[in-house]
C-alpha cells in the first residue's frame, strides 16, 4: 500500500444512499490506514457536523442532501469539498460547484478512483486542481454532454483556463 496524502486526514461523506457511503469507506480504507471518517446521511445530520466538525476535505452529494446548500455551509468554515453526483451531472452543475468554491466534481460512476480525486484536492491549490482534475475527466464530460460543453458558457471558461 502506497503512502496516501488522506492518512491522518479528518473526511465527512455526506449521501443520502448508504451503498455509497459504504463504497466510500471502502475505497478510503483501500488506500489508507489513518484517518478519520466520518458520515451523514440526511443534510439536518450534515448541517450539524459541519457546524461543529472540523474536517480537512468533506465529499457532498448534490441531490438528496441538499448538497449547495452544504457547499455553501462548507466553503464559509474553508472546507475543502469534493462534489459527487449521478443526478446532478451537468455541465451547468459543474460549473456552479466551482464558483461556489468546491475542489472536484465526480460522477458517482468514478467511486472507484475517488482516492486520487481527494488527494488532488489536498495537494494542489484551486486553480490547479480543477484543471488536473478536469483534464483526468475529460474523455467522460465529452461523452455524456459532447465535445463543445464548455460552449455552453464561452466566457466562464475562457476566463477560467487562461488562470
Amino acid at each position: 500500500m502506497k503512502e496516501s496524502i488522506l492518512n491522518g486526514k479528518r473526511i465527512l461523506a455526506v449521501d443520502d444512499e448508504s451503498d455509497i457511503l459504504s463504497v466510500l469507506e471502502e475505497e478510503i480504507s483501500d488506500a489508507c490506514q489513518d484517518y478519520h471518517l466520518e458520515t451523514a446521511a440526511t443534510h439536518e445530520e450534515a448541517s450539524a457536523k459541519l457546524k461543529s466538525g472540523s474536517y480537512d476535505i468533506v465529499i457532498l452529494d448534490i441531490m438528496g442532501v441538499r448538497g449547495f446548500d452544504l457547499l455553501d455551509l462548507a466553503v464559509k468554515r474553508n472546507f475543502k469539498v469534493a462534489m459527487l453526483t449521478a443526478h446532478a451531472l451537468s455541465p451547468e452543475d459543474l460549473k456552479r460547484s466551482m464558483e461556489m468554491g468546491a475542489r472536484a466534481y465526480l460522477p458517482k460512476e468514478m467511486l472507484g478512483e475517488i482516492v486520487p480525486f481527494l488527494e488532488d484536492v489536498l495537494k494542489y491549490d484551486y486553480s490547479r486542481g480543477w484543471k488536473h482534475i478536469l483534464k483526468g475527466l475529460e474523455g467522460i464530460f465529452n461523452n455524456l454532454w459532447g465535445i463543445e460543453w464548455q460552449a455552453f458558457d464561452e466566457t466562464f471558461w475562457k476566463e477560467f483556463n487562461d488562470k
